[in-house]
């Protein structure tokens, strides 16, 4: 193979000693921790090595440089690869936080965690989640160049995947999409180790995955047995950034627990099979001292000054040359994951007694406010009319059209949700997605995901209830309200009707992670001013005198409960209606507005087309649906299932 000029002040024997070195820390700290995963980190030392001391472009003096290369982990177990890499290159981890490695109040968590240790990008752990993230970020790097000019934005995906990563659905959503939008710029290298928890991949998968990747439209290089010859490796990572129509899939057969005298292809060299005679066995075979987290400090020195002269230069250049597009307000609306100023200027309102569906809403919404939010990109998992995320003067985001901000997801739930997460964690976008809400049981993982790791990105689930009718129980959502409201840090808003969904759109915006929207397929009448989304909930119609009586509702039955109110008002009951459109968002009022909306002593009673699990929280008796729906139109199936006028007279005389 053709030598290559290295791009490094490494000599050779120090580039030895640091493979060598990580090599022992991946050993030694999941050891001093008893959990963690060493064979898969020692095996990908060299690989490592190559990518942050040769080929990525960071800089560890500036971590959020919007010009970095990103790096991702897919198979996050291997975190102490990551973590070793953190600290040789001086992104402020120290050899007290590898000792620290899966403790309470680390920086060095079991999987690696955005937010959580700098210079990690996403929240990678449930295999598969970081290759699609991986698709998302490159997304946005090929959205953002075409937007604001290779000058300013031009750089590289690198995702790290393993066989789990790769069997896994969510790996062939999210390689189908990226093979289809031809991402360039997105480069994974498969750890093929032949190994699972299990044993030999052969036990579960056969699968060719050559034929596979290429049948996406992936560049695929089968590099084979390079996994210790660092020129190879650059060579062929190298070969991979000059591929600017396709995705780059390079197959990397390497030998877990490699060069372990005793555990090297040991399908226990998945976990923790390692113990102290081992480590020693295997620094004896490196040539290095038996010592726990052993690292010399003029290594550590060596390779940080060099790290941070590679990327201080870079960032350097990229700084003079960008000075006139970062005082640009698209570029800093864009980047702040917000708009220019007057972004709302142009949002509706919706008269009072007006019949809006809140899917229409969002859409208008969307549309009015598209000019003023630079990095607003749209689409949907096939069901963009349906969903309310078609921008009208959009074309398709396409290779050929990659400023374009309408992307067609396709019938990809899962990796329509973790490709949110990538653009949001990347930024300089704000990515939204919808489908319809029974089909987050296709995408829990990317929804929970981006609460943990608080990725600023936003889900329009539609078709919210049992009113979607004919299409029946499958299609209806009866336990999804209440399995969100359960998730922490995720932002859940239920509108009531048009004017609380444009006020929803003020938030999301507003709101520094993830928000959820869940909205109606049918039409529901306007009887909001908007004002409840912005405390979580506030009084739709106050009666005459003291209320006798809350009826606290979300979404579509607030306009329900409003008509009850009337009812029970002309039958000397006096009834208050409260429109509650996001949990997370009430629960952080302080308690004398709480109070105020619910005064202690008056019976309060929900109403919601869903599962009355956790209404306790708020309400003396629940009206809701406990059971799964049936296939009938929309009306006539709330109708029946008692969600309805009469129910909530009677029910309310029965509390009082």
């Amino acid at each position: 193979m053709t030598a290559i000029t290295l791009d490094t002040e490494l000599s050779p024997a120090e580039q030895a000693l640091a493979i060598s070195m990580v090599r022992g820390l991946a050993m030694d700290a999941p050891l001093a921790a008893a959990s963690g995963h060493q064979g898969t980190a020692m095996a990908l030392a060299p690989l490592a090595h190559v990518l942050f001391s040769r080929v990525m472009k960071y800089d560890p003096a500036h971590p959020d440089w919007p010009d970095r290369d990103r790096f991702i982990l897919s198979n996050g177990h291997a975190s102490i690869l990551q973590y070793a890499m953190l600290y040789l290159t001086g992104y402020g981890l120290e050899l007290d936080d590898l000792r620290a490695f899966r403790q309470w109040g680390s920086a060095t968590p079991g999987h690696p965690e955005a937010g959580h240790t700098l210079g990690v990008e996403v929240t990678t752990g449930p295999l598969g989640q970081g290759l699609g993230n991986a698709v998302g970020m490159a997304i946005a790097e090929r959205h953002l160049r075409a937007t604001f000019g290779p000058g300013a934005v031009d750089h590289h995906t690198w995702v790290i995947a393993g066989d789990g990563c790769l069997m896994e659905g969510v790996s062939h959503e999210a390689a189908s999409l990226a093979g289809h939008l031809g991402l360039g710029r997105l480069i994974c290298v498969f750890d093929d180790n032949h190994i699972t928890i299990d044993g030999e991949t052969s036990l579960s998968c056969t699968d060719d995955v050559v034929s596979r990747f290429t049948g996406y439209g992936w560049d695929v290089h089968e590099v084979g047995e390079i996994a210790d010859d660092t020129e190879a490796l650059e060579q062929a990572l190298r070969a991979a950034k000059g591929i600017e129509d396709r995705p780059s899939l390079i197959v990397l057969r390497s030998h877990i627990g490699v060069p372990s005298p005793d555990h090297t292809d040991d399908h226990e060299a998945h976990g923790l099979a390692f113990d102290g005679v081992d480590v020693s066995r295997t620094k004896e075979a490196m040539g290095i001292p038996d010592e726990p987290f052993w690292a010399p400090e003029d290594l550590v020195e060596s390779y940080r000054r060099h790290a941070g002269a590679r990327g201080a230069a870079a960032y350097a250049k990229w700084e003079a040359r960008t000075e006139d597009v970062r005082a640009d307000p698209r570029w800093l609306g864009a980047w702040s994951g917000g708009g220019v100023a007057g972004w709302a200027d142009n949002l509706p309102t919706y008269d009072q007694g007006r019949s809006v569906a809140t899917r229409s809403a969002i859409n208008d919404a969307l549309n009015a406010s598209a000019e003023g939010l630079p990095g607003l990109l749209a689409g949907s998992a096939d069901l963009t009319g349906n969903t309310g995320t078609r921008l009208s003067e959009e074309p398709r985001h396409a290779a050929t059209a990659p400023e374009a901000r309408q992307i067609y997801f396709g019938i990809r739930e899962h990796a329509m949700g973790a490709a949110l997460v990538g653009m949001a964690r990347h930024g300089g976008v704000l990515p939204v997605g919808g489908t319809f809400f029974v089909f987050l049981d296709y995408m829990r993982p990317p929804v929970r995901l981006a609460a943990l790791s608080r990725a600023k990105a936003v889900f329009v689930y539609t078709h919210d209830s049992v009113g979607v009718g004919e299409d029946g129980p499958t299609h209806q959502p009866i336990e999804h309200l209440a399995t969100l409201r359960a998730v922490p840090d995720l932002q859940v808003i239920r509108p009531a009707d048009a004017n609380e969904t444009v006020s929803a759109w003020r938030v999301v915006v507003e709101h520094d992670g993830p928000t959820v929207l869940v909205l109606t397929r049918q039409e529901v009448p306007t009887v909001t001013d908007g004002s409840a989304v912005t405390r979580g909930a506030g009084i739709v119609r106050e009666p005459d005198g003291a209320p006798a009586l809350v009826l606290l509702a979300t979404g579509s039955e607030v306009a329900l409960c409003v008509e009850a109110a009337e009812r029970l008002a002309a039958e000397g009951v006096p009834a208050r209606v409260v429109s509650l459109p996001s949990w997370d968002r009430f629960a952080a009022q302080d308690e004398g507005y709480r109070r105020q909306l619910l005064p202690p002593g008056v019976p309060v009673l929900s109403v919601e087309a869903a599962s009355t699990f956790g209404w306790k929280e708020y309400a003396d008796a629940a009206i809701g649906i406990d059971r799964f729906g049936t296939s009938a139109p929309g009306g006539l199936v709330l109708e029946q299932l008692g969600i309805n006028v009469d129910a909530v007279v009677a029910r309310a005389h029965a509390l009082l």
